[in-house]
């Protein structure tokens, strides 16, 4: 592959498919008689959500030869971003995922990813190694850590890059793509090595470090030498911590639609924050306000706010 020679803003890689989500809410699947089909998957949703911003990014990720890969490669551009590492895949059909909507809280996820997403297939020779070497954040998630090759390709990534700032790791983990916790638990800790940001809720980081509290799960991700430990929290906020600074963060208070895109909107914005040179309880503040923003939206990635958006957000809040 041919390596570009600028340095680019954002490098995500991960899952991309299909959202199918129902323009009924309340009712089973069994009952909705109309659709929206939305561009989905956490590293997709982030890179769009940071493009929304301004920013360049580019997607490394895979999608199947059928019309819904073609619908997500235009799609990918029409948002903004960067589909040139987004390989076509003849083997595997592209992933789909329906859920319910039952506001406030409960939001049941469907995935048709069988046999094999082709987003799992990544490989190292999609990779440009300068892209991974220089952008200003790779972004990469524990979901393509649960299968080969991409696991080997996310943590060959991880090691070319050499921790450089800022190397975030999404801990999106999701039971259905493991045999279990401790398989879960072995591959994080292993690209944990590699990473200077560390992001997820508090499921999550217990996958990721063995600990429920937030506070020593983040230490504990400190000690594994990550630079920045954030939790999220739930109705709690967010929680931050470095070696020097602790930072807790309100939530937004908003009555939810559809809270499947919020995290996919904080990530956008962290990533927004970080290539800003914010101080964590800005960048903190801004994420959340986006994640609330989109949890009163239906879908995921075509609702990523704009930072008009969020900066009204923030206003509206502050009073």
């Amino acid at each position: 592959m041919t390596e570009n020679t600028g340095v680019r803003d954002i490098l995500t890689m991960g899952r991309l498919g299909v959202d199918i989500y129902p323009l009924q809410n309340g009712v089973g699947l069994e009952h909705v008689t109309t659709f929206g089909k939305y561009l989905g998957g956490t590293a997709a949703n982030v890179s769009v959500a940071s493009a929304r911003y301004g920013h360049d990014v580019a997607l490394v990720s895979r999608v199947g030869d059928d019309p819904f890969g073609r619908y997500l490669l235009a799609e990918l551009e029409r948002l903004g971003v960067d589909n040139r590492y987004v390989a076509v895949d003849e083997r595997y059909k592209t992933p789909i995922t329906f859920c319910e909507i039952f506001p406030p809280d409960d939001f049941p996820l469907y995935f048709y990813r069988e046999p094999k997403a082709p987003d799992m297939c990544i490989s190292v020779d999609q990779l440009d190694e300068h892209d991974v070497r220089t952008a200003r954040i790779l972004w990469s998630t524990v979901t393509g850590l649960s299968d080969e090759p991409s696991r080997s390709t996310q943590l060959h990534a991880l090691r070319t890059r050499g921790r450089a700032a800022h190397t975030v790791l999404d801990l999106d983990y999701r039971p259905m793509f493991w045999s279990g916790v401790d398989e879960a638990r072995e591959q994080v800790r292993a690209a944990l090595e590699h990473v200077t940001v560390a992001v997820g809720n508090r499921e999550e980081v217990e996958v990721a470090v063995g600990e429920s509290d937030p506070r020593r799960a983040a230490d504990a991700l400190l000690d594994r030498g990550v630079e920045l430990a954030i939790v999220k929290q739930g109705p709690r906020g967010v929680l931050a911590k470095t070696r020097d600074e602790e930072v807790e963060v309100a939530p937004f208070p908003v009555t939810p639609l559809n809270g499947l895109g919020a995290g996919d909107a904080f990530g956008g914005a962290l990533c927004h924050g970080l290539l800003s040179g914010w101080g964590i309880e800005r960048t903190l503040r801004y994420a959340n306000a986006a994640g609330a923003i989109v949890a009163t939206r239906l879908e995921c990635s075509t609702a990523m706010p704009t930072l008009d958006e969020v900066e009204a957000m923030l206003k509206d809040g502050a009073r």
